[in-house]
């Protein structure tokens, strides 16, 4: 679903120093599968999935959705991609105060189906997700927990056949960051949607079919025994 080939994201400093933010990553992820990324601050990630995302366009590379390459596509098929074809699991809780969950959860799907089909097709995944009792509260009134299922609620909305996730369990603590991961696998997998997380969680790494790490911009191995072990890992 998800292939990276060699893909490069470099800037030039002002003294004209060129920093490798993303040097040369090739990866790929199948349908139903999860890869978690792990890597220090400044190693890359968020690059890499601004990338993925077709928010940022590469240096070089390519970066194949289904086999095409999005890193080319024009702002109005980019836009598009975002809106159906891809879910994005941010660290900030992007949700509009003084609004229920179901509607914060329907904001993708409005953009094209009416207000009552969207909530029909909606409250059956927020149900799944553990918030039936909580479909008419306000998003204030959620926890950090409840707030980030909504959030990924969202992102599936669309029936999307790829999930980036920047962190989901960042603002979590250890109990609702496993729930979070085990509602985020289970519904994944039975949806066979190709998951790449972003993490420093070390539990993420229990819930992932592969586990890799990003440093200086490069891909490697990683044990978490033993921290980041140079290695061909792509």
């Amino acid at each position: 679903m998800l292939e990276l080939r060699d893909l490069a994201k470099h800037y030039q400093t002002a003294g004209e120093e060129t920093v490798r933010a993303v040097d040369g990553v090739s990866m790929s992820v199948a349908p139903g599968e999860m890869v978690a990324l792990y890597g220090p601050s400044g190693s890359g990630k968020t690059t890499l999935l601004l990338m993925v995302a077709a928010l940022l366009a590469p240096t070089s590379g390519k970066v194949l959705v289904g086999g095409r390459d999005i890193s080319s596509l024009s702002e109005r098929e980019a836009s598009h991609f975002r809106l159906r074809e891809m879910g994005f699991v941010r660290q900030n809780f992007d949700l509009l105060p003084g609004v229920t969950a179901i509607d914060n959860a329907v904001l993708k799907l409005l953009k094209g189906t009416p207000w009552k089909e969207a909530h029909r097709r909606v409250q059956p995944l927020l149900e799944r997700l553990g918030l039936a009792d909580r479909l008419n509260h306000r998003s204030e009134t959620l926890s950090m927990g409840e707030r980030q299922r909504v959030m990924i609620a969202r992102a599936l909305s669309t029936e999307p056949k790829l999930l980036l996730a920047d962190e989901p369990t960042g603002s979590l603590d250890t109990q609702r960051g496993r729930e979070v991961l085990e509602l985020l696998t289970e519904l994944c997998r039975e949806r066979g949607v190709a998951i790449l997380l972003v993490s420093h969680d070390p539990q993420a790494a229990g819930y992932a079919d592969r586990v890799l790490a990003l440093r200086d911009g490069r891909l490697s191995s990683y044990d978490p025994a033993q921290g980041f072990a140079p290695a061909e890992a792509q």
